[in-house]
């Protein structure tokens, strides 16, 4: 029982946790909708992908939406974007962003 309860905290501390960090390069990316990026110019798609769930327990959907686009911002410069737009939903921790040069075009 002691065991179950330990799993149960360390699985609901977890889906809490957010793994993924900001990179100086994605620091310069913003995360904007679809009619926000009209005058840019659209460099390619990026897909993130993290944990959904943790041991079992649905992760928190701000932190796992959060860490989508910090992974979609991180990814952006490689494309040599500036700009996230997601084009759906996340689905089992997987979401699809399209990426733009909206600053010196």
């Amino acid at each position: 029982m002691l065991r179950i309860l330990v799993l149960c905290f360390v699985g609901l501390t977890l889906q809490a946790c957010t793994w993924v960090k900001l990179t100086e390069e994605g620091e310069k990316a913003r995360v904007l909708s679809a009619s926000e990026v009209s005058n840019c110019k659209l460099v390619g798609k990026t897909t993130s992908v993290s944990k959904a769930t943790i041991a079992g327990v649905e992760r928190n959907e701000e932190k796992l939406q959060k860490e989508l686009e910090t992974l979609a911002r991180n990814s952006a410069s490689d494309l040599k974007g500036d700009t996230v737009v997601a084009i759906d939903k996340p689905v089992d921790g997987k979401q699809v962003f399209l990426v733009y040069r909206c600053v010196g075009r």
